[in-house]
């Protein structure tokens, strides 16, 4: 990857790395487990935990895309080899490390999108699913086949499966620990977009370039009132939209929009 496409990396531990792009405004979190096809051991759901925080608290990040170095696979799930070995103990030292993995990408402020090719299992799809977007390419599998090895979804999927396609339809997926093609998956709402062949990364990222370009004081004050209205009644949800409106009508920002578009040009965000 060239200076012009990357211009910051960090590695968090082992198994992610962190990727900037666009100035800074765009940042890819990257899987890096490849030869476990980044099954999430205890270390990789560290980190990360550890690098959602970091980019939680990045005010220059604008949207964030979740990628994956293996050619076959976007994440499996949990690492099984890993847990047999445990004892009941150990799986309940490891539940803290891995929802927090979880819910660090869910709780990210700015709009996040997965690209997903090859597999998207279990905890591989509740990733993508806490995600705001997810674009996959033709290859791609995804599905929550936990019952099928004695478990439930853990990582938000019988939470954010429903809430994305609905509950009779969620449940048949669960229920039935089904896997579900590129095509049928986007029939379904599982996925938002599905793209030729090995182009779901270049298309997230093109995807982020372009909310990137918008402010980043609306952009999270936006995704804020999505995520807390959402399920609210419309009173409420009204209230938690006006709460984020206020948050942003007063703004550096806001300024600086309405008067780029009266002026008729680019807007140079203050991010205040």
């Amino acid at each position: 990857m060239s200076e012009q496409q990357s211009q910051h990396e960090q590695r968090h531990g082992e198994y992610v790395v962190v990727r900037t792009h666009e100035n800074g405004h765009v940042a890819e979190l990257v899987l890096d487990r490849p030869k476990a096809m980044n099954a999430v051991s205890t270390a990789m759901g560290r980190a990360i935990a550890e690098a959602t925080a970091a980019l939680a608290a990045d005010t220059a990040v604008r949207a964030v895309v979740l990628t994956s170095t293996h050619e076959r696979a976007f994440c499996v799930g949990a690492d099984l080899k890993e847990r047999n070995s445990f004892s009941d103990a150990d799986l309940a030292r490891q539940r803290p490390h891995a929802r927090a993995a979880y819910t660090g990408v869910l709780e990210l402020p700015v709009p996040a999108i997965a690209a997903v090719h090859g597999f998207a299992l279990g905890g591989g799809y509740e990733l993508a699913l806490s995600c705001d977007l997810i674009v996959a390419d033709e290859t791609a599998v995804v599905g929550l086949p936990e019952v099928s090895v004695g478990v439930i979804p853990g990582g938000g999927g019988t939470q954010l499966l429903p809430r994305r396609v609905g509950a009779a339809r969620a449940a048949e997926l669960i229920f039935g620990a089904r896997r579900v093609e590129a095509a049928e998956a986007r029939e379904l709402g599982l996925v938002d977009r599905v793209v030729p062949a090995g182009r779901d990364r270049e298309e997230a990222l093109a995807l982020a370039a372009r909310i990137a370009a918008h402010s980043p004081v609306g952009l999270r004050a936006a995704k804020r009132a999505l995520r807390l209205g959402h399920g609210l009644d419309l009173r409420a949800g009204l209230e938690v939209e006006d709460a984020a409106w206020r948050s942003v009508a007063f703004s550096a920002d806001r300024a600086e929009g309405v008067a780029a578009f009266n002026e008729k040009r680019t807007p140079d965000w203050p991010g205040l």
